[in-house]
């Protein structure tokens, strides 16, 4: 029947996120995407346009998802135990498969190009979320009481941190150092 998807949109995605993972967006071509997700390169180009396009839905799904698992993390009374569990899920993010996945994220950075406008947006996009999940953790005013810093330093600082522990993830391999850079971090926050 024309104009009805012959294809689970779901499946498609979580299929695409593998691949993009993997790969990488530049690396990563509308072939890989018809091998990894069985849908025929027509098909995709039908439904969806182009390679950017599949891309940012499903960056755009996995961002949402980190956010509310950063979020989830972050819902702790005790300031000291939200953060080392939000970097506990952060590290875990980045080093989770074997070999490890790293950062869809840090690994778009690095990719991006001056013409990738909606790349870019799509991820200041995300890290202004995740800015914005911290700076609600920090901002209490018992939560700002224990910081060395603003809660709005503090905030953007420890995204900033994210993205350094998934290039020394890339660079170590080292879960425990990872863990080890992270409490160092916190006790920097921390009065």
């Amino acid at each position: 029947m024309a104009g009805v998807r012959q294809f689970d949109e779901d499946t498609v995605f979580s299929q695409s996120l593998d691949i993009f993972w993997a790969k990488g967006y530049r690396a990563t071509s509308m072939l890989d995407l018809a091998k990894e997700t069985g849908v025929q390169r027509g098909s995709l180009y039908n439904a969806y346009g182009d390679k950017e396009e599949i891309f940012l839905r499903v960056f755009e799904r996995y961002a949402d998802r980190f956010i509310a698992d950063a979020r989830k993390a972050l819902d702790k009374p005790d300031l000291r135990a939200a953060l080392e569990a939000f970097f506990a899920f952060a590290v875990q993010s980045i080093t989770k498969g074997s070999p490890s996945r790293g950062c869809l994220s840090t690994k778009l950075a690095v990719e991006l190009d001056s013409d990738s406008g909606r790349q870019q947006e799509a991820l200041k996009s995300m890290l202004d979320a995740l800015e914005a999940a911290l700076l609600d953790a920090l901002a209490s005013p018992g939560a700002r009481s224990q910081l060395k810093i603003s809660a709005v330093e503090a905030a953007r600082v420890a995204v900033t941190m994210t993205r350094g522990i998934a290039v020394m993830e890339r660079v170590h391999g080292d879960r425990k150092l990872l863990k080890e850079i992270c409490n160092s971090f916190i006790n920097t926050l921390l009065k």
